[in-house]
């Protein structure tokens, strides 16, 4: 563990009002065509702060956020850990029953929302007790229960800085695999013990003071260095949320898509009129759209401009190798694939370059990372034996009002404090550990043990197939069933036993599917993770 940052008391707040303070006129966030500098940011995130801090939003108040990517997201969030209260994500896609749940367990006492949801939170607000502010984006300012975005910051001046501290919370909402979402409780001190390994190529360590925050900003500046993010991802979630608040007490830029859904041809014209450094994605979710964008533009003989792009950076989900290949083959970029979780970020990553190829699913773990057996031993290396990943530094405080589930995520072995998730690899001869997947969605068909991450990687590596879910069917013979959803290239003849066979080839025999039902596009949740609930529904359709 590094103690010095397990002690700091800095915290986002303080960190970011030094950087407006030292960089007022640069450039801090953009969406589209709206950018706010440093001073902007500061200045709109403080009255939005004053406006909560009159509504009585402080020390440990939950303020909830059910926004899309933009700059509001970030201003909201700023606000919030201004006044030492707690921002909570909501997920947008929610429906009433789900957003009343979160809103519920995480105790909100405000909620800054799309005006898309209007008539969801207009459902559902009632039942909410403690529900006292609402704010509106984006809306017409004629919401009889709710306040404008605009309106309210315009109405109140910025709020003054006062004494913060290291331990003060943000809450990360993960739905998981099974059950309820849970709110993730990082205290700041975690989320910079996270950065650890982004200031590193600049040979600083990660501040601990607000001088030190701005003198590290000054230096990687000057070097030309600076980081312009593209979060194409959603901010609500672990992989943009977390690395964009690395990006910003770096100094950086932190950019976004002003569409509501993910598309690849507006994320490259806006990497061109920001000239971004770094892309945050999600897996093959994103890259396949992506590298079908580039070669649409390619064909039609006016390629994108990625020039500027140092660095694609993806954590969440798979990141095939081919589709690795492809970037590398066309750009002189750095592709970095990080596992990590809500309850854990930079567990593992993998580096790929021209010079530095890596194969689908095989990391490096991290500084602070080991693989245990379920009882607890250490994985020994080469020994053919899985085990789960945990991460010993830094990790969340747990999950809110949820002990039991906090005990099984975050255990003592060898009398110290592990997150493990539940990601179970292989540890082989090198040390490089090969990613075998969740164990909530293993599937024990005839006695053995199938992770679907690995067969989903797999069918993807046959050429007519587009995207693929696994899942364990019921079954009188084999008790659970590996069972295909697959979605496959347009005109494609591609047979279930030939994706059979093409499984067998590259897995043991009990791994390939017993049953393959074709669909014309894979559901995946907005992060881009599976949604293996919608494959159940989808393999129940097909009878």
């Amino acid at each position: 563990m590094n103690a010095r940052l397990a002690a700091s008391e800095l915290d986002l707040a303080s960190a970011w009002e030094g950087l407006a303070g030292a960089f007022p006129d640069r450039v801090a966030i953009a969406c589209g065509d709206a950018t706010r500098t440093w001073g902007e940011l500061d200045d709109r995130a403080g009255r939005l702060a004053s406006a909560f801090a009159a509504c009585g939003i402080g020390h440990e108040t939950k303020v909830a956020i059910a926004l899309y990517n933009g700059n509001e997201y970030i201003e909201t969030e700023f606000a919030a850990f201004k006044v030492r209260g707690v921002p909570a994500n909501v997920n947008y896609r929610y429906r009433a029953d789900e957003i009343h749940y979160v809103l519920q367990n995480a105790d909100a006492v405000a909620l800054v929302y799309n005006v898309s949801l209007r008539e969801v939170i207009d459902e559902i607000r009632s039942s909410l007790p403690l529900l006292t502010l609402l704010v509106e984006v984006n809306g017409d300012g004629a919401c009889p229960f709710a306040v404008d975005y605009e309106t309210l910051i315009a109405a109140h001046e910025p709020f003054a800085p006062i004494a913060r501290s290291g331990r003060d919370q943000w809450f990360l909402y993960t739905g998981g695999t099974t059950g309820q979402p849970k709110a993730v409780m990082w205290d700041q001190r975690g989320l910079l013990g996270g950065m650890e390994p982004t200031y590193r190529p600049f040979d600083i360590a990660v501040p601990t003071t607000v001088a030190e925050v701005v003198a590290a900003a000054r230096v990687v500046t000057e070097r030309g260095t600076e980081v312009r993010q593209v979060a194409a991802s959603p901010l609500m979630h672990g992989t943009a949320g977390v690395s964009t608040k690395a990006t910003l007490t770096h100094g950086g830029v932190v950019i976004t898509l002003p569409s509501h859904s993910f598309d690849a041809d507006e994320l490259f014209r806006v990497v061109a009129q920001h000239r971004a450094t770094m892309l945050t994605i999600v897996g093959d979710a994103f890259s396949r759209p992506m590298l079908a964008a580039i070669e649409r533009a390619e064909a039609a003989g006016n390629p994108y401009d990625l020039s500027s792009v140092r660095t694609i950076v993806s954590s969440g989900i798979m990141w095939s190798e081919e589709i690795k290949q492809e970037f590398l083959r066309r750009y002189r970029v750095t592709l970095v694939d990080i596992l990590g979780s809500s309850e854990g970020t930079g567990m593992a990553r993998q580096v790929a370059s021209r010079t530095r190829k890596a194969a689908t699913a095989r990391f490096e773990l991290g500084e602070y990372s080991r693989v245990f057996t379920d009882d607890g031993r250490d994985v020994v290396p080469g020994s053919g034996e899985t085990g789960r990943i945990a991460l010993g530094f830094p990790i969340p405080l747990g999950y809110y009002k949820d002990p039991v589930k906090t005990e099984e995520a975050f255990p003592l072995v060898g009398g110290r404090r592990w997150s493990i998730p539940g990601d179970y690899a292989i540890v082989e001869a090198d040390g490089t550990v090969v990613l075998l997947g969740r164990g909530s969605q293993c599937i024990n068909t005839g006695g053995e043990k199938v992770f679907p991450e690995e067969v989903e990687e797999s069918l993807k590596t046959h050429p007519g197939v587009i995207d693929a879910n696994v899942i364990g069917a019921p079954d009188e013979k084999w008790g659970s069933a590996v069972t295909a959803v697959v979605s496959l290239v347009a005109g494609a003849a591609v047979t279930d036993r030939e994706l059979h066979d093409h499984v067998r080839a590259h897995l043991a025999a009990y791994k390939a599917p017993k049953r393959v039902v074709f669909v014309p596009e894979i559901v995946r949740k907005v992060n881009g993770k599976p949604d293996y609930e919608w494959a159940r529904a989808a393999l129940d359709a097909a009878g």
